[in-house]
């Protein structure tokens, strides 16, 4: 546990009197559980909670950003297609409306960032090895330039925005989460992220409506993908020997 005394060191502070927003959105000041935190974790997703990453999840040695899109890549040859992207949408519930959509922008508007030369992809490809040169602005900033997963900043999305419970966020804090992230003359990366956060939420809110912290940190490095597909196959086999 971190020293109460330094964190008290007015050098340390992290709130300035003259920004509110520095006292409206708190960091965590104090030991997190997890080694290291502000190093980005190249393998696991680790948060508080889980300060190993998700137990029994075989990241396959890929970086974390390649384990959230991995799950599209859906016969693992380390290159994405539309109708994959379609397919891994609809195998996770969405409708083919959305699961459409999804395609079109996602392939789309990041096939070109991945590819290995100037030449764009005639099919629209993904390649799941160079995806880090997809990740956007206005983003959280979990993900690091390289596509590794920096536990501090994962905190920091409840620190700052779970005002309701500590655990989870409520629409409005993921909308405030999602505007409070904006860069300045990046209307790209802000529409991706609201949609990022809106299909998220959309598919993972439970009963009350919130989204829960163990649900974000299984999307940022896929795992989740996997256990709800696993979920919707077991609940057919059973609806189909019934």
């Amino acid at each position: 546990m971190a020293d109460r005394k330094e964190i008290n060191d007015p050098a340390l502070s992290t709130v300035a009197p003259g920004a509110p927003v520095t006292s409206q959105r708190p960091v965590t000041e104090y030991n997190l559980g997890i080694p290291y935190p502000q190093i980005p974790r190249a393998l696991v997703a680790p948060d508080a909670e889980n300060p190993s990453g998700t137990p029994g999840y075989n990241n396959r040695g890929l970086s974390v950003l390649q384990q959230h899109v991995a799950f599209f890549d859906r016969n693992n040859d380390g290159i994405i297609y539309p109708w994959e992207t379609f397919q891994g949408f609809r195998a996770i519930g969405f409708n083919l409306l959305r699961s459409f959509f999804g395609m079109v922008f996602i392939n789309g508007a990041l096939s070109y960032c991945t590819q290995d030369s100037w030449l764009p992809s005639p099919l629209f490809s993904l390649l799941v090895k160079n995806i880090h040169k997809a990740k956007h602005g206005s983003d959280s900033e979990v993900y690091d330039t390289e596509g590794r997963f920096v536990p501090e900043k994962f905190e920091e999305i409840f620190t700052k925005f779970a005002k309701t419970e500590p655990l989870r966020l409520s629409s409005e804090e993921v909308s405030a989460l999602v505007q409070a992230n904006r860069n300045a003359y990046d209307p790209f990366g802000s529409n991706a992220a609201n949609l990022e956060w809106s299909l998220a939420y959309s598919l993972l809110k439970d009963k009350d409506g919130f989204l829960t912290k163990e649900a974000i940190r299984g999307v940022y490095d896929g795992s989740i993908f996997y256990e709800i597909e696993r979920k919707r196959q077991q609940s057919k086999m059973e609806g189909s020997s019934a």
